[in-house]
């Protein structure tokens, strides 16, 4: 098995490298939306209170999925209802 010297140059391209990498893969924002949405993310994008959203819910508007004690929203859904395209039975 060969040695290898790592120079401090070597340690100082790697790091710039890395940080390029890190920097590239934070700064990518995806402009598709995420098909689920958490209760607080339909409220920020609703623009509405907790209170809202539970009527929602209760009226048959919105119907989440729970998974695990959270709610999941469907974006398409949510998007639906703000068209005009009721979703109530």
């Amino acid at each position: 098995m060969a040695a290898e010297i790592i120079t401090k140059e070597d340690l100082e391209i790697f790091g710039q490298k890395l940080l390029t990498e890190i920097k590239a893969l934070l700064g990518k924002s995806s402009d598709e939306p995420k098909k689920w949405l958490k209760s607080y993310q339909v409220k920020n994008l609703l623009k509405i209170s907790p209170n809202t959203l539970h009527k929602l819910r209760q009226d048959g508007t919105l119907t989440p999925s729970k998974i695990g004690g959270i709610l999941y929203y469907s974006y398409d859904e949510i998007m639906s209802v703000l068209n005009g395209h009721s979703n109530k039975k």
